[in-house]
């Protein structure tokens, strides 16, 4: 059985910084794709970003790119999700999630283990 516990959530002003991080149990962590998915109150949850099993190739949604960069570290079964430039817009739950195969997917059905979430609040 595969755990994700994610950590890094809080409240920031807009503006400000935060780094998600997601921890996985197993030793196949670096066989997956993962993704960073959000769902704010009264909303869908939405990918935010999607991360392949090597590292080498990344998907943002356009609404992020250019202030959130997913990394991962394979010896650590660590994916990040660094936050910059925060708008009251991104407040949400931040989940990770493991892709079902190497290369990531734009949908949640492409995620076979979810973590918990950690909250993100973004005061304006």
């Amino acid at each position: 059985q595969v755990q994700l516990v994610e950590a890094g959530g809080g409240l920031v002003q807009a503006g400000g910084s935060l780094r998600l991080s997601c921890v996985a149990s197993g030793r196949a962590f670096s066989f997956y794709a993962m993704g960073w998915f959000r769902q704010a109150p009264g909303k869908e949850r939405e990918i935010v970003a999607a991360i392949s099993w090597s590292g080498s190739s990344t998907y943002y949604r356009d609404s992020v790119k250019g202030r959130f960069t997913i990394s991962r570290d394979n010896a650590k079964n660590t994916v990040y999700l660094q936050i910059n430039s925060l708008k009251p817009d991104d407040t949400a739950i931040y989940y990770c999630a493991r892709g079902r195969t190497r290369h990531y997917e734009g949908v949640g059905t492409g995620y076979d283990y979810w973590g918990q979430g950690t909250q993100v609040t973004v005061s304006s």
